[in-house]
C-alpha cells in the first residue's frame, strides 16, 4: 500500500471550506478529550523551524507532535546552513529526505515557504508569516467553536492591527455562514487590501457580513466575541513614530461590554495590559484568552494528522 500524500499548508487559502471545518472539528474533538491521542503520527519525524520569537506556537506544535507519537527535531535561527548561503530550496530538499513534516516560522515573506513546500515527500506547515497565520485562526475557531457549538452565524469584533492574525480571522470566518465579522482597525492599520477582498468575496458566497471600519466612536454592539491582538506584532515595527497616539482609542476596555453584555473575549497572546487590552477585561471572567492559547495545541495536533495525511 502506497504511502497517504502529504499536504502542506502555507495559507488557509489553499484550504476547501471542507478541510477548513474538518480541521476545526478535529480540534474541537482534541480539545473536548472525545478522541484519543498517542499514535497516530507514530513512526514520523517533525522538524520545527523557528526563525523569530515563539512562545505558544512553537510549544502547541513541538507538545502536539509529541502528544501524537512522532519524533521532534527542534532548530532555531542560527542552526541551518541557509545562513551560510545555501538555498531554501536545496534545504528543502535535504530536509524532505529526513524529516516527515516541517513547522516553520519565518514573520516573513510567504514565499520561503512555498520554496521549502516545492518538494512532495514532506510536509510543510505555516506557524507564520508577515501576511498570515493560519494555524492561530484554527486555533481561534476551535475556541469559538468549542464554546457556542457552531461556528454559523456568530458575530465577532476585532479590535486592533489588520496584521496577520486578523487576516487568518478574516479569511476563516468569512466562509462560514451568517457570520457577521466587523474589524475596527485603525487609520492606516487595515487588513491588505487584497486580504479585504478575498474575505469580502467569501462572505458573498457563504452569506457572511465583513466589514471593516476605522473608528471607535461608535461602541461595538451585539457581538458575540471581542478580539483584539498586541499592538506591536511579531518581528515587526511601525514607521510612523506617534503610532501610539493613532491605536490609543483602540484599547480594548470594560465599555466595549455595554454595548455586548454577553460577549467573550479572545486575545492571540502575548498581551500587554494596560495597552492593547486593560488587565480587568483579559483576567476578567469574560476572557477565554488562555483557553485559546491552550487549543493552539488541539488545534496543531489536527493540522498535523491532517498535513501528514495520518487518517
Amino acid at each position: 500500500m502506497s504511502s497517504p500524500a502529504v499536504r502542506h499548508l502555507i495559507s488557509t487559502r489553499d484550504l476547501t471550506d471542507s478541510d477548513l471545518r474538518s480541521l476545526v472539528e478535529r480540534g474541537a474533538a482534541f480539545s473536548r478529550g472525545s478522541v484519543r491521542s498517542g499514535d497516530q503520527l507514530s513512526g514520523l519525524v517533525a522538524g520545527v523551524l523557528f526563525l523569530k520569537t515563539s512562545t505558544r506556537t512553537r510549544t502547541s506544535f513541538s507538545a502536539a507532535a509529541l502528544r501524537l507519537g512522532a519524533k521532534l527535531i527542534s532548530y532555531g535561527p542560527d542552526d541551518l546552513q541557509t545562513n551560510s548561503g545555501e538555498t531554501l530550496e536545496d534545504t528543502a530538499e535535504v530536509l524532505s529526505r529526513m524529516l516527515d513534516l516541517l513547522v516553520v516560522r519565518s514573520a516573513g515573506d510567504p514565499a520561503d515557504l512555498r520554496a521549502f513546500a516545492a518538494q512532495s515527500r514532506m510536509a510543510v506547515i505555516n506557524a507564520m508569516t508577515a501576511d498570515e497565520h493560519p494555524t492561530q485562526a484554527i486555533a481561534d475557531l476551535t475556541t469559538l467553536l468549542c464554546r457556542f457549538g457552531a461556528l454559523e452565524g456568530l458575530r465577532v469584533c476585532y479590535v486592533g492591527e489588520g496584521n496577520n492574525t486578523a487576516a487568518a480571522l478574516a479569511l476563516t470566518l468569512s466562509r462560514f455562514k451568517g457570520v457577521r465579522l466587523e474589524l475596527r482597525t485603525p487609520p492606516g492599520y487595515g487588513l491588505a487590501p487584497a486580504t479585504l477582498r478575498q474575505a469580502l468575496a467569501n462572505a458573498a458566497a457563504s452569506g457572511a457580513q465583513v466589514s471593516e471600519l476605522h473608528s471607535m466612536d461608535t461602541a461595538p454592539a451585539g457581538f458575540d466575541v471581542i478580539y483584539t491582538t498586541r499592538w506591536q506584532t511579531t518581528g515587526t515595527s511601525k514607521a510612523d513614530p506617534n503610532w501610539r497616539a493613532v491605536f490609543a482609542p483602540f484599547q480594548v476596555t470594560t465599555a466595549l461590554w455595554d454595548a455586548s453584555p454577553d460577549a467573550v473575549f479572545l486575545h492571540d497572546l502575548p498581551a500587554h495590559r494596560g495597552e492593547d487590552v486593560t488587565a480587568e477585561v483579559l483576567d476578567g471572567p469574560k476572557s477565554l484568552a488562555f483557553d485559546q492559547s491552550e487549543n493552539k495545541m488541539y488545534a496543531a495536533m489536527a493540522v498535523l494528522e491532517w498535513c501528514a495525511g495520518a487518517r
